[in-house]
């Protein structure tokens, strides 16, 4: 297998596992794709984490396998690589990325599509493919800007450049640095805390923030008033209010 999921305490651990440097060939990319579908629909898994090792979370697409593509192929195959990143993006629950060494190319794009990224101390992202004279095609024209802004993003498109982990922590491109041994442990920990939480609630908060930023204010606040009145006919809703009132703030313990 190119990539599991393996469930812990309401986290499932998406594991990229493609030695030595998880190349995102087409099956890993298809796998991807099913694996965070299966994510989303798993009652067990409350949160993700995507995590590519110790040594390196993902160095890129496998060129080798794209230099014998040409453009007949990859007009063919363009549209299923970005479904394939869509599709973790689109996981209805919280999203961790635990960075650990290269994140370049397409390990970047998996990168951003997760809510948060928790990165190495030693960790290097970057989109290169202009160094191939390409453009990103998984998503990092559209994530990226939307992420660190246009400017940003087109300076680490146009030169093709790394990131180390500090610049990247400072341009927003990643949330926290933390050390190596670490990021995995700190990731799941992240994760972990909110698999506790209401889980509509939580579904509900990402789609309104990601939803909204596609769209204008106004449509953004109607997507958000649906969903904030729709969320008082949980029981989560009742959990949570009856615990405030008689126990304090933070307290409850939902189902």
């Amino acid at each position: 297998m190119t990539a599991t999921l393996e469930v812990s305490e309401g986290v499932g651990t998406l594991r990229l596992d493609r030695p030595p440097m998880n190349a995102l060939d087409v099956a890993t990319q298809d796998r991807l794709k099913e694996l965070a579908e299966e994510a989303g629909r798993r009652d067990d898994v409350r949160a993700v984490v995507i995590y590519g090792g110790e040594k390196v979370f993902a160095a890129g697409a496998d060129i080798k396998e794209m230099q014998n593509m040409d453009h007949a192929a990859m007009v063919l195959r363009a549209k299923a690589l970005q479904d394939s990143f869509t599709a973790v993006a689109r996981i209805p629950k919280p999203v961790v990325a635990a960075v650990t060494g290269y994140a370049l190319g397409g390990g970047c794009e998996l990168a951003l599509c997760a809510d948060i990224r928790i990165a190495a101390d030693n960790a290097k992202l970057g989109q290169p493919e202009i160094l191939l004279g390409l453009i990103p095609g998984a998503g990092g024209t559209q994530r990226l800007a939307r992420l660190v802004g246009p400017s940003r993003a087109k300076d680490l498109i146009f030169t093709g450049r790394q990131v180390r982990a500090e610049e990247a922590l400072s341009i927003g491109l990643v949330d926290r640095v933390v050390p190596a041994g670490e990021v995995y442990e700190q990731a799941h920990a992240w994760a972990a805390k909110l698999a506790k939480g209401p889980a509509i609630a939580l579904r509900a908060a990402k789609e309104a923030v990601d939803a909204g930023l596609e769209t204008d204010i106004d449509t953004g606040l109607t997507i958000e008033r649906n969903w904030f009145a729709g969320l008082f006919a949980t029981e989560d809703r009742e959990i949570g209010m009856r615990s405030f009132v008689e126990e304090g703030p933070g307290k409850a313990k939902f189902v």
